[in-house]
């Protein structure tokens, strides 16, 4: 039965055909790749609707989405080095959990990835409008419907950019984004020098006004600690792009642990400095739902200048979010149109060693859901598709370890059961204090994802075999 078929370990790389890229990253490079994915929409923009939600204990649900997130990298180290694939966790699936549950988790992946670089593109757009109405550029084309504007255009230029230049080439985006990303550990370690000092301990009391567990406000909005590390937790996944580069590493055994674990620990001490220093030198509610609160804070501090360097580089600096996940969507397609799932011409790589044509139809995908859609709405559903993918990955580290022991793992996650439990359990309970319309809207993806498979994808699989 095809639903419980399973691909053989061996087979989940390609041998020829036009289908294999270029081993060009080594593990700087993928290092780079996380913390640029990771370092992001979460701490410049999205630290403002957490910090809505949870108030000053929003550096609870910081520590909360972060120790979740802890085990779900290095389940992610053991299973990438293990079976270093492009595919991610739609691979291990197929290969640990079988072909319909590889199904769902790509499908929910298409959801993570795609949604993440509308979100990432649209916070993108919050801090470049402001530079940009000054000059004339028309207030309406900076926002979709939802917040009264008619398309978010410079949302939709910045997928363009970036997509170009992953097709252009993958050594080249890498060194342009390595270079982006030490401007952007700069500008925030610039915010925390000039906020940290400001630090007023009153600002933390009441210390946590919406109590821990998710519930209703009376304005209709989903509040509390969990509530606002469910939607948080966007700010520290990223690290699951380096597993799409599993297949262009120079050595996958040694880079890919190093990527994912190291850039998970760099991008936790930046969060807990940046957060703390945002939360202490203002009150919440003063940034609270900011499309921009760093700079924002900045302006109240009256440190106008360094609040425009702040805006500035994040424009700048931004798009490395863009590339890390806009990346590893493409290569995740790439992946499933080499099974069959996706037209298989899809997956043919260009003269430059990069999937030119998958990552132009992402590009495309992706550009239209930022033009139209608010970001908060874009974020949770992300959440969704991403907890989904990482509580798979948690399981298949329980069963890979019960079902052969033996295999050769060149990165060995400690305490194997604890984390594979803290992975599948904590993320199931994020999921589950996501907001109910989040959760519904995530189901009608997965039901709709069901029917493409089995009146479509199952046959096609069968027949690319």
């Amino acid at each position: 039965m095809s639903w419980t078929r399973r691909k053989p370990m061996e087979a989940m790389t390609p041998q020829g055909g036009g289908h294999s890229m270029a081993r060009t990253l080594s593990w700087p490079h993928l290092l780079a790749l996380g913390v640029g994915a990771i370092v992001g929409t979460g701490i410049l923009t999205l630290i403002g609707v957490g910090a809505d939600r949870a108030g000053p204990a929003v550096l609870i649900s910081f520590a909360i989405a972060g120790a979740i997130c802890a085990c779900a990298a290095l389940a992610y180290a053991e299973l990438s080095t293990m079976m270093p694939a492009a595919g991610s966790a739609y691979s291990y699936s197929y290969v640990v959990l079988g072909e319909g549950i590889a199904w769902i988790v790509g499908w929910s992946l298409i959801l993570e990835y795609s949604l993440v670089v509308s979100t990432v593109a649209v916070g993108w757009s919050g801090y470049a409008a402001p530079l940009l109405t000054p000059l004339g550029f028309p207030e309406a084309l900076t926002k979709g419907p939802e917040l009264g504007g008619l398309i978010n255009i410079p949302a939709i230029f910045i997928i363009g950019v970036v997509a170009a230049l992953l097709m252009f080439g993958t050594r080249e985006s890498a060194r342009l984004n390595t270079l982006l990303v030490l401007i952007k550990i700069a500008t925030l370690s610039l915010f925390v020098w000039v906020a940290l000092p400001a630090f007023d301990a009153q600002h933390l009391e009441p210390f946590m006004p919406f109590g821990f567990a998710k519930h209703m406000g009376p304005d209709g909005i989903e509040r509390g600690v969990m509530a606002a590390a469910a939607i948080i937790f966007f700010a520290f996944y990223g690290f699951d792009a380096i597993s799409t580069a599993a297949e262009e590493a120079k050595n996958p055994d040694r880079d890919l642990a190093i990527g994912i674990v190291g850039s998970l620990i760099v991008c936790t001490l930046i969060y807990v400095l940046v957060a703390a220093a945002a939360v202490g030198a203002m009150p919440f509610t003063r940034f609270a739902d900011s499309p921009e609160p760093l700079a924002l804070i900045l302006r109240e501090m009256g440190q106008g200048s360094i609040a425009r360097i702040v805006a500035i580089a994040a424009v700048i600096a931004l798009p490395t979010v863009l590339l890390g996940f806009l990346y590893g969507q493409s290569r995740i397609f790439l992946v499933m149109a080499r099974d069959g799932f996706l037209p298989q011409s899809l997956a043919r790589i260009s003269k430059r060693g990069t999937p030119a044509r998958i990552t132009a139809v992402t590009a495309v995908l992706v550009a239209v859901i930022a033009g139209v859609l608010p970001i908060d709405q874009i974020a949770a559903l992300a959440n969704a598709g991403t907890l989904i993918a990482f509580t798979a990955v948690g399981a298949c580290l329980l069963i890979l370890r019960r079902r052969a022991p033996d295999l050769k793992r060149p990165f060995r996650t400690p305490a194997a059961t604890l984390v594979g439990l803290g992975a599948v359990l904590g993320c199931a309970y994020l999921f589950l204090s996501l907001p109910m319309k989040t959760i519904y809207a995530c189901l009608i993806w997965n039901a709709i994802g069901l029917a493409v498979y089995f009146l479509y994808g199952q046959k096609r699989a069968s027949a690319a075999r």
